[in-house]
């Protein structure tokens, strides 16, 4: 089962004899599915050539950081918010004491630097290297800004001794990637999740619509089963393929998306309205192409259900999270909505140019019930993984005062 399908890993290289395992590493990530970009130290590059590790990866190798061309564009930046997990393997001693101290005078450790998303580490080293005080010193500071620490294994070591500190074999090491997107956060729990547009037809050729790709909504989806839950995606017409694991159903009017959703409410745990449903369609539907035979045209429209309110108002509503997407007074928005429609959560942002829909990256602002947090600019399977991270501890919060109440 390939849980990393679709996942994007930099993949840091640093001057090890380990390096050469880094080859394998990456075709087997490959294998899973995995959009893999790499850097190297000007170390690592002593025990392993760009030139295999691009061949493997398919993308140019990065090793400078004071590459005029890439950093016209703040390249380092771009690879920092790009990934959704920064891998460094193998990870010298000398690698972890210029992440302990916050280093960023090399291409690596200024994207370790300028990154919010997660950065693990198999570390690989001498075993006295590695037991020195210095170096475990190291390993807890960086414990501390939460960095994973993948390893290391004990064995026989390059050097022909014996002890902890080899870098993991490649099987093991993917094993641990695998399980750092299994969060278990939800386990048990069932989620129904809407997303992408929906399409209310004028004629058989024209329709109303909106700019909604639903990048969002199988972003979410996707951090959902890798946190343990079943997830039923009730979606619009997109052009993006459904996740492993997931329920698809495809719909294309809001009536339609509607009534998949009251189908498939009331078992579930958490209804999340990611989609951007058409508030009105035409309230008749011409059966012909409509000719333009005429200067102007008028279209009646009507209004679509609420499907956020009437699941909010069911006598046993799930948890209940609900979207604005808003052009201005984003925060008063989300916040008279959230209210009127009685929801456990919104989740806010701006749409426009260059905003929102169709965008890999976004920024938010997520509100509660005297609850209000801002989630920086970042790639849209990020934020994904830090709302489910959030809508878990609400829903945690939420049972608590229930049971207890």
């Amino acid at each position: 089962m390939k849980n990393l399908q679709n996942k994007r890993i930099l993949l840091g290289v640093t001057g090890s004899i380990a390096a050469y395992k880094s080859a394998d590493l990456i075709r087997r990530l490959r294998d899973e599915g995995v959009d893999v970009r790499v850097v190297m130290t000007p170390a690592a590059t002593r025990f392993i050539t760009p030139l295999t590790l691009q061949a493997l990866s398919g993308h140019s190798v990065r090793t400078e950081l004071m590459d005029a061309e890439a950093e016209s564009a703040m390249g380092h930046i771009e690879l920092a918010r790009w990934a959704d997990l920064i891998l460094i393997a193998p990870a010298s001693a000398d690698t972890l004491a210029r992440l302990a101290i916050g280093r960023a005078d090399d291409l690596l450790s200024a994207i370790c630097l300028a990154t919010r998303t997660r950065i693990a580490i198999a570390p690989a080293m001498n075993h006295v290297m590695w037991s020195n005080p210095a170096t475990q010193e190291n390993i807890r500071l960086l414990k501390k800004y939460e960095y994973r620490i993948l390893g290391p294994a004990e064995g026989e070591q390059a050097c022909g001794e014996t002890g902890p500190g080899r870098m993991l074999d490649v099987p093991p090491l993917l094993l641990k990637v695998r399980q750092l997107f299994n969060t278990g956060l939800l386990s048990g729990q069932k989620l129904v999740i809407t997303a992408g547009p929906t399409r209310e037809a004028i004629d058989p050729v024209r329709f109303i619509s909106n700019h909604s790709s639903g990048k969002m909504g199988f972003a979410l989806a996707q951090a959902a089963i890798e946190a343990g839950a079943e997830v039923i995606l009730i979606c619009g017409p997109v052009n993006l393929a459904a996740p492993q694991r997931a329920t698809c159903i495809n719909v294309e009017t809001a009536e339609q998306m509607q009534q998949a959703v009251h189908e498939h409410i009331n078992d579930c745990d958490i209804f999340i309205a990611t989609a951007a449903v058409a508030d009105y369609r035409p309230a008749t539907q011409a059966l012909a192409k409509i000719k333009k035979d005429q200067q102007t045209m008028q279209v009646k429209l009507t209004r679509n259900p609420d499907i956020l309110a009437s699941v909010a108002s069911l006598p046993k509503a799930p948890f209940t999270i609900g979207f604005a997407a808003e052009t201005d007074n984003l925060i008063e928005h989300a916040r008279n909505k959230l209210k009127n429609k009685n929801l456990d959560m919104i989740i806010a942002n701006t749409v426009g140019p260059g905003q929102g829909f169709n965008q890999d990256d976004n920024e938010l602002d997520v509100l509660w019930l005297n609850g209000h947090i801002h989630l920086d600019k970042q790639n849209k399977q990020q934020l994904a993984h830090k709302l489910i991270h959030l809508i878990s501890e609400r829903l945690h919060a939420k049972n608590t005062t229930k049971n207890t109440g």
